[in-house]
């Protein structure tokens, strides 16, 4: 048996695959909304077929082989790597039957439009039954494929390898101990900025234009992909080549397109940076779904809500929207940093955003173990709300309807986008002290210079590393929580006019 062999077959699921990401695309952009009931039986055929190949008598042939001791031996690198991702996708999803797995891929499809039908009428109940029977797929699942002691953990596992349900909490229970009394300060002896003169009505075309403007500075190829507007934004990789980048445009708020284009850009660049020689391998995609946030929420948040790239971006936009003209950079700077409790997750500042985070995890935990039904979910997620936030929930869209994640089946998912925070303080910091004055290369607009680092750093490398590996192999240390508290206190602190708690 030859690694070429393995290879191959490989390609042939990832053909199926890719076939299945356009289709998920068109359906979340472009289609029709009578296609839909069909099309949801081709996203679960074609789901079905690469889930069959996946746990097939020759994929269990392969993992067989290619892990005896004596053959292992003789694999390079890579293609160890990529024999290990096969072999622990084979092991975890072999004992789920195709046809219960091509159900759920149905279920899916028609979740997420029964959640867009949902939110635009701001009605749970409509989405109820669909999220229902997609949990209890996922509560099936996790049956078949075991667990030692949280059933949480196998859905965890999915986006973040070797992360577990007892790992968070001890994330969480540090960074909360820092974070919740930080944005208290803020709130009691800070000098909140100004931000009237970010309301108004702002063309939809012309940030259209706004937003291809700011993913060629990213330097995204658009020869390898393409922008489109959905309801929730979203970055999806068909495959070698192809990665694609949606956004949301609202007239009344030119900020929230601008900065979902600049994180779903910076998941683009990752995707597009993957070495050509991974081509349809196992190891073509990012080290972890955490991993993969470190470099939307750079581009968002550590690149774009930073002062250097205002000094060198703001004339540019001042020449799209008129309103600004007479707005100093230093004021606009401001006030899309506003540190404040909010509703909506992907409009939450980078002080709050985690706590966003953090209740999710929390009800998907007790909803996956049982503690709580789907029914009890709207409640539960305005409690919380008003517990970690200390907002009022108006509405459903509001509320527990805000996020497509759930109608898609992907419970485990919303812990990435925390560990996603944490990852690009540690991996930005290090960045500062390898780029020569990287703040100030940012400033001229020479944003090459960090998106070849990251390439050479993380991009290239695709998942040949577990993301804990990968981070000490770029930062030298661990996770570490303490990056991100350190740069949002430093910012913040100086945004708001006051000195840290700790510092007095």
């Amino acid at each position: 048996m030859d690694i070429r062999e393995f290879y191959d077959y490989c390609k042939e699921i990832a053909s199926y695959t890719s076939a299945a990401a356009l289709v998920e695309w068109d359906m979340r952009t472009k289609m029709p909304p009578k296609a839909a009931p069909d099309r949801s039986m081709v996203a679960g055929k074609l789901g079905r077929t690469a889930f069959e190949m996946s746990t097939s008598p020759r994929m269990a042939a392969f993992v067989e082989y290619f892990n005896r001791p004596a053959v292992d031996r003789q694999l390079s690198e890579v293609d160890r790597r990529n024999v290990e991702l096969e072999t622990k996708q084979y092991r975890k999803i072999s004992a789920i039957p195709p046809d219960k797995y091509e159900k759920f891929t149905v279920a899916c499809s028609k979740g997420e439009y029964a959640w867009q039908e949902a939110k635009a009428k701001s009605d749970f109940a409509m989405f109820r039954p669909y999220l229902e029977e997609i949990v209890a797929y996922q509560k099936e699942f996790i049956e078949y494929c075991g667990y030692e002691k949280n059933r949480y953990d196998v859905l965890l596992d999915d986006y973040e390898p070797s992360v577990t349900t007892e790992d968070l909490r001890v994330i969480i229970d540090g960074l909360k101990s820092e974070l919740v009394p930080f944005i208290r300060q803020l709130q009691e002896e800070g000098k909140r900025p100004d931000t009237s003169f970010l309301k108004g009505t702002f063309d939809k075309a012309t940030q259209e234009q706004l937003s291809l403007d700011i993913l060629k500075a990213m330097t995204y190829d658009f020869d390898a992909g393409r922008i489109d507007e959905t309801a929730h934004p979203f970055t999806t990789g068909i495959g070698f080549g192809d990665v694609r980048v949606t956004t949301h445009y609202y007239e009344d708020n030119v900020a929230s397109a601008l900065f979902s284009t600049m994180h779903e850009g910076g998941h683009a660049l990752y995707g597009q940076g993957i070495s050509e020689e991974y081509r349809w391998m196992p190891i073509h995609k990012g080290a972890s779904m955490g991993i993969h946030e470190s470099q939307s929420r750079t581009w968002e948040n550590l690149v774009g809500r930073s002062e250097a790239f205002w000094k060198y971006y703001y004339p540019r936009f001042q020449s799209r929207f008129a309103q600004f003209e007479g707005v100093p950079v230093e004021d606009f700077y401001r006030a899309i940093n506003v540190a404040e409790p909010s509703l909506i997750r992907t409009e939450a500042d980078e002080v709050t955003y985690n706590l966003h985070v953090m209740l999710r995890f929390e009800i998907e935990e007790a909803l996956i173990n049982g503690k709580v039904e789907v029914a009890d979910l709207p409640d539960l997620w305005n409690a919380k709300m008003k517990e970690y936030l200390g907002v009022e929930v108006p509405d459903d869209a509001h509320g527990v309807l805000q996020d497509v994640h759930w109608s898609g089946g992907l419970f485990g998912y919303f812990p990435s986008y925390m560990l996603g925070n944490l990852y690009a303080a540690q991996f930005f910091a290090t960045a500062r002290q390898e780029i020569p004055d990287l703040d100030g290369q940012i400033a001229a607009g020479h944003l090459d210079m960090l998106r070849e680092w990251q390439r050479s750093k993380i991009h290239q490398y695709g998942a040949l590393y577990d993301p804990k590996d990968l981070v000490v192999r770029v930062t030298g240390k661990p996770l570490d929580y303490h990056y991100f508290m350190s740069e949002v206190k430093e910012k913040y602190s100086r945004i708001y006019g006051i000195v840290p708690s700790e510092s007095k």
